[in-house]
């Protein structure tokens, strides 16, 4: 099941019981093929949110955004909330950038810590604007997903490894490289309350690679923070979520920046979560908001054995790509 919340208060009243839903939004979810229905009541399932920001170079006012989707996904029982890249802020210029960044042991990933001590829930970071340890050497910086437990400690993370250099007639250059180091690995999938979470960030879902090693070395939920661009956006988003879902058979969560960041750059928004069927089940429309999503492993898990494509690969013919996770 999967719901929209307008921001910040529509909520789908088949999703959850109780009289705080106030009214009807819109559900996304198609009919699941009968060799594949759900055995377990979807009430028992774990609820996740997927949340849709609107980042400025204003680092506390967007704080405050997170925070109050963040409480909001608390409030409606979710165990797992998921931010977008750049949930911090998205900067100017590369200067800009670099003088807003923060090391994870700064003030911003401390109020973020405290928010989910507050809230009890689990915070998907989707990238955080990272001064690592090299900072004095480089002068730069790493896209870094965090993942935060609900007693506010660092469970894991990802800094992003594909860096978005490109160049899309419409959208204007990026040049991500500029101020950003990319990662030097991999991270192992880590068990949450939701399910086992592989970790990767935007541009990272145009490698298929990346999502092939992380299902083999166990997840279950790969998710694609992101600040996707509006001509990229209307044309590859949704098709490379559910190409990833497929391929993979897990569940998919892309929370994405949205709307006008500045005068020089807009994100398209639509965050989503796809089930491993590759059925969009949740979705946000334009602006600042969450939806939310029920994860229903035994309907993963027996998908798998009805389409058990990874018994099928060939690493002999075109290697493993998960041996460096397992």
């Amino acid at each position: 099941l999967g719901a929209v919340v307008r921001p910040h208060h529509l909520l789908l009243s088949l999703l959850l019981p109780g009289p705080r839903i106030p009214r009807l939004s819109a559900l996304c979810a198609q009919p699941r093929p009968r060799a594949m229905a759900v055995s377990s009541s979807s009430w028992e399932l774990p609820l996740v949110a997927v949340c849709q920001v609107t980042s400025t170079p204003d680092k506390q006012q967007n704080f405050k955004a997170c925070a109050e989707l963040v409480r909001e996904a608390a409030r409606l029982g979710a165990c797992l909330a998921f931010l977008p890249e750049a949930f911090d802020f998205i900067a100017r210029d590369p200067a800009e950038t670099l003088r807003l960044s923060e090391p994870l042991g700064g003030n911003l990933l401390g109020e973020y810590a405290q928010l989910a001590r507050e809230c009890g829930l689990w915070l998907s970071l989707g990238g955080f604007h990272e001064r690592g340890q090299d900072w004095e050497q480089t002068q730069k910086i790493y896209n870094c997903h965090v993942l935060l437990n609900s007693k506010g400690s660092v469970v894991t993370t990802y800094r992003k490894t594909h860096l978005c250099d490109v160049q899309v007639p419409g959208q204007g250059p990026m040049h991500e490289s500029n101020s950003t180091m990319p990662g030097p690995s991999l991270t192992s999938p880590v068990s949450t309350p939701a399910g086992k979470v592989g970790l990767a960030i935007c541009y990272d879902m145009r490698f298929p690679e990346l999502s092939l090693a992380l299902a083999q070395a166990g997840a279950e939920i790969l998710t694609y923070p992101s600040a996707f661009g509006t001509v990229t956006g209307p044309a590859h988003w949704e098709v490379l979520l559910r190409a990833r879902a497929i391929e993979t058979q897990c569940y998919v969560v892309a929370a994405a920046q949205c709307g006008c960041h500045h005068e020089k750059r807009a994100s398209y928004g639509h965050s989503m979560v796809v089930d491993p069927w590759g059925t969009v089940v949740a979705r946000c429309s334009e602006g600042p908001g969450l939806c939310l999503a029920r994860i229903d492993l035994s309907y993963l898990h027996q998908l798998r054995q009805h389409l058990p494509v990874f018994q099928h690969r060939r690493p002999d013919l075109y290697g493993n790509l998960g041996h460096s996770l397992s």
